[in-house]
């Protein structure tokens, strides 16, 4: 039975998430290229909230629980267990005062109103997976560019979302890279729940009545022990999840 209510409900959230994406697109570019770079910060902060209320059609809702005093006017690197898209907005909303950027596959920098253009001039980078060696360039260019700006770096260390919510392994080269690139950046580890359900009978029809929820753990310092430092991320960020069918 909710699966056969979720076809119409997905129905109107997917167009709502498509005009909001519409919507917001012209904006940005307004944003960017007239008023600059905070400008077009604001448009895909209120972007990603419009996201996340689109949800709403769906009997979904977010919680974003972050206890800690995080520093402002220093570069982060959060780090998060990756189940769904869903995962994404949350996760500039609720750290949009900290200039979230992202590591993302080549593919959503094209021809995505909206998601290409923030990916492309608003300081994320776009990492080609059949080219290691461009790949890992990127990711370098990324740490440089929060050590600079003091901006904040979010990487899915896991590579693919995990499909029924079990945490994956960490592919540590990227989060590894970054550390070395941002030596002092303060290491934010971020455990993901429920995003998964959205997507639990594939695109479509998208899972309804689901509570998702981001715990944002107690920051970690860089002691430049990098790989004791992703062993303790891992095993932070996977005693966060909590498997719920």
């Amino acid at each position: 039975m909710q699966k056969i209510i979720a076809y119409p409900l997905s129905v109107l959230y997917q167009l709502a998430f498509g005009f909001c994406l519409l919507f917001f697109h012209p904006f940005q570019w307004i944003a960017f290229n007239i008023f600059g770079y905070n400008a077009l910060k604001k448009t895909v902060s209120l972007l990603n909230l419009s996201l996340m209320r689109c949800s709403h059609i769906l009997g979904s809702y977010y919680s974003f629980n972050n206890p800690h005093q995080i520093p402002e006017g220093r570069p982060l690197i959060i780090v998060a267990n990756h189940q769904s898209m869903h995962d994404i907005p949350p996760i500039i909303w609720g750290m949009r005062k900290y200039h979230p950027k992202f590591v993302s596959k080549i593919e959503l920098g094209k021809n995505i109103p909206s998601v290409s253009f923030n990916l492309v001039h608003g300081g994320s980078v776009l990492i080609d997976r059949k080219d290691s060696k461009q790949a890992l360039s990127q990711i370098m260019k990324l740490g440089k560019y929060i050590e600079k700006h003091n901006r904040s770096a979010v990487i899915f260390p896991e590579g693919t979302r995990s499909r029924n919510g079990e945490p994956k392994k960490f592919q540590p080269t990227g989060l590894k890279l970054l550390m070395k690139n941002a030596q002092s950046a303060l290491i934010v580890p971020i455990s993901i729940n429920n995003s998964w359900k959205m997507l639990r009978y594939g695109k479509f029809p998208n899972g309804i009545g689901n509570h998702i929820t981001f715990d944002v753990h107690k920051p970690i310092e860089n002691t430049g022990d990098y790989d004791e430092l992703i062993t303790q991320i891992e095993k932070i960020i996977t005693s966060g999840i909590h498997l719920k069918k």
